[in-house]
């Protein structure tokens, strides 16, 4: 099983969000897991990549076919109650970013 996100010939978006997580779950888990399932559900979804360390900092990438498919996901209202509580309760500091991505390779061989 691979933990890359199954990706098409750009061009095609990313959104990279880092964040640095509060001591203690709170929910945490479940909505992340939530979210990951409703992201799947949404028009113009590719896939996701996630990796989080033991000091609490993640990153996860989730990929999207355009901009307005990604604009889109961001009001869904349960995403905006993610959003929320992320701010309010789970997230010491985070940044997100949005790319587009115009080429990619993969290795070892390369694309």
């Amino acid at each position: 099983m691979t933990r890359f996100a199954p990706l098409p010939e750009p061009p095609y978006y990313a959104v990279i969000f880092t964040a640095q997580r509060r001591e203690g779950d709170q929910g945490y888990g479940a909505m992340a897991d939530r979210m990951v399932e409703l992201a799947a559900g949404q028009p113009g979804y590719i896939g996701i990549e996630s990796t989080r360390d033991a000091d609490g900092l993640g990153i996860t990438v989730s990929y999207w076919q355009d901009e307005a498919a990604l604009k889109a996901w961001k009001q869904v209202s349960e995403h905006l109650l993610a959003q929320k509580l992320g701010k309010t309760r789970w997230y010491e500091h985070y940044t997100l970013r949005v790319a587009k991505v115009e080429r990619a390779y993969d290795g070892p061989e390369g694309r």
